[in-house]
């Protein structure tokens, strides 16, 4: 018997015309020790889905069953790991899990209690960290706190919800492993809310999507038949990793593709910006020298120091590269490894404290028009409509155009990302893919000569990065923009990018690979794990990730089919 029963389960919310419809019809059994992860669009329903089984919200038809009981309400045997942390925040780390334990083992002895809490605290690694109250804590060793207190109360079925979507990736993965370890000692029954594909190959027996609602169902099971322990390293190379990787992100693309209703585009008026009429001596050097070209962004041995009560501290030490005119550069490492201090120095907002950018002949030495900044965080004006927030800017680098112009561009902008029946809701009733989608908008929209983006998805589920990645590079095929990503995501880097730029750590961070991505654009994910040279690509970057992953500065293997960055600047020269 399944330890775990859904039967024709649906749950909707209000009544009459107003009533959202979010499961319908959703069966489902878990065996016991079985790991399922679940897979869905950003407000498919998945949390719902999760919370019914915890029994914190009930079904309105169909019932759910743990161990073959009606679920009534939360339980013991149903452990809960949230993705926001809900610590008590004047509680140390041991405190926290003994809430649980004490709440759960009442008729146990005082010390049975305390090694029990230990116990867990320990198996998550924060045996260090016993005293320490979650202000102290990085999000990682938060969430461990969670996965110990929920560990702590010895449930049947551990329920996972988004756990890790709010942390970077190498943290990402220390936690992902953890998991695995964890399930393997303590043989739980899992089951796993991810939008992570990667992340629902490397853990689970069996992945099920979750169809985009409303009236969401369940679609058919992947089984994941990859041998225990999984190295995602290794994983990399495996047959069926590709091709089961290949099946789901086909099958997520499918449904997310039959959700969507297009329309006609609006026209776009043949118009200039301020920020594309250079002075009249830069159009003649270019007329007469072709060079111009392929040093249109220039960075020269830039560094940035911060002062320290230590002393200065190098975070960047020598970032030299050429990027050439409507170019894609990705860049990628690890966390802190100085790659948003490179973008916001191109951008203007950060002083290069040695060397120089030259962007179309001139230096960088302030923020600008010229280049368009797309952050994590979208920074709207919560108060205007998606289209006031995109025409602020358009009003500013188009003022030789009529009103009913600058409204055309508004307006094109908005319907390339997908807001073309959203522009005049306010910012703060969008979603977080939606005002990301409002804040590219706004970027394109200053057809800026440099556009800049700051893990511009990194805030969002993969499923929604997907889309948002396939509509930036929609939008940049179209405009050509020189632009430059900075990503923690492999397969993002590799998707939008001409060339990879892989940072080694800090201090003293600098290029420490730039592999150039020969795969012919337009470019979809489909034809990307299609591609045959993919995963070779896909490879040398996680190689480089984990050769960094300690922080150590190991020189890189000589490769004769990479460009010489140095060389192509002398040659330039």
């Amino acid at each position: 018997m399944a330890i775990l029963s859904l039967k024709n389960v649906s749950k909707w919310y209000g009544d009459g015309p107003d009533r959202a419809e979010i499961l319908k019809d959703v069966n489902l059994e878990v065996a016991d020790t079985e790991f399922v992860a679940i897979l869905g669009f950003s407000g498919s329903g998945k949390t719902t889905l999760i919370n019914l089984i915890a029994g914190l919200e009930f079904p309105d038809a169909g019932e759910v069953f743990s161990k073959g009981e009606k679920v009534e309400g939360p339980a013991p045997d149903r452990g809960l790991v949230f993705q926001s942390y809900s610590l008590m925040p004047w509680m140390t780390v041991k405190e926290n899990v003994a809430l649980a334990v004490d709440t759960v083992f009442k008729s146990e002895s005082k010390k049975q209690r305390e090694e029990r809490t230990l116990r867990y605290v320990e198996m998550v690694g924060l045996g260090h960290a016993t005293d320490r109250k979650p202000s102290e804590l990085s999000g990682g060793m938060r969430q461990r706190v969670s996965v110990a207190r929920a560990l702590a109360m010895s449930p049947d079925i551990l329920l996972l919800d988004e756990p890790l979507s709010a942390l970077d990736a190498l943290t990402r993965s220390k936690l992902q492993d953890e998991i695995t370890e964890i399930w393997d000692q303590e043989k739980k029954t899992v089951v796993l809310i991810t939008n992570d594909v990667d992340e629902a190959i490397l853990l689970a027996d069996r992945i099920i999507p979750l169809n985009p609602g409303p009236n969401a169902s369940l679609g058919p099971d992947f089984i994941v038949d990859i041998p225990r322990p999984r190295d995602r390293t290794k994983m990399n190379e495996s047959e069926e990793f590709k091709k089961l990787r290949k099946d789901v992100t086909a099958y997520l693309m499918g449904v997310g593709a039959a959700a969507k209703t297009e329309g006609d585009e609006p026209p776009l008026p043949n118009v200039v910006p301020i920020t594309q009429k250079p002075p009249k001596v830069y159009e003649d050097a270019t007329k007469t020298s072709g060079l111009h070209e392929d040093r249109y962004l220039e960075f020269s041995q830039v560094c940035k120091v911060y002062p320290t009560p230590k002393g200065p501290l190098t975070v960047v030490d020598g970032f030299d590269t050429l990027v050439k005119k409507g170019e894609f550069i990705s860049i990628i490492g690890h966390s802190g490894c100085g790659k948003s201090t490179v973008l916001t120095m191109a951008a203007g907002l950060n002083d290069v404290s040695k060397g120089g950018i030259i962007l179309d002949h001139k230096e960088v030495a302030s923020a600008g028009p010229d280049r368009a900044v797309v952050f994590q965080s979208p920074s709207l004006f919560p108060w205007l409509t998606a289209k006031q927030n995109v025409a602020i800017g358009v009003d500013k680098v188009y003022p030789d155009a009529s009103q009913a112009e600058r409204e055309q561009i508004v307006e094109y902008y908005l319907y390339r990302v997908g807001l073309k029946d959203s522009m005049n809701k306010l910012a703060q009733d969008l979603s977080n893919g939606m005002k990301q989608r409002v804040g590219i908008a706004r970027a394109f929209a200053l057809s800026p000569k440099l556009l800049l983006l700051d893990e511009p998805f990194g805030m969002l589920d993969s499923l929604t990065r997907w889309e948002l990645q396939e509509v930036l590079m929609d939008v940049w095929q179209k405009t050509k923009v020189t632009a430059m990503c900075v990503t923690h995501d492999v397969d993002e880097a590799i998707l939008l990018g001409d060339r990879v730029i892989m940072m080694t750590n800090g201090p003293n961070a600098r290029i420490g690979l730039d592999m150039r991505v020969d795969i012919e654009r337009p470019r979809t994910r489909k034809a990307l794990l299609e591609h045959p040279d993919y995963y070779d690509y896909r490879q040398r970057v996680l190689q480089f990730l984990e050769d960094y992953e300690g922080g150590a500065n190991p020189t890189p293997p000589a490769d004769e089919s990479e460009p010489d960055v140095k060389k192509e600047k002398e040659d330039a020269a």
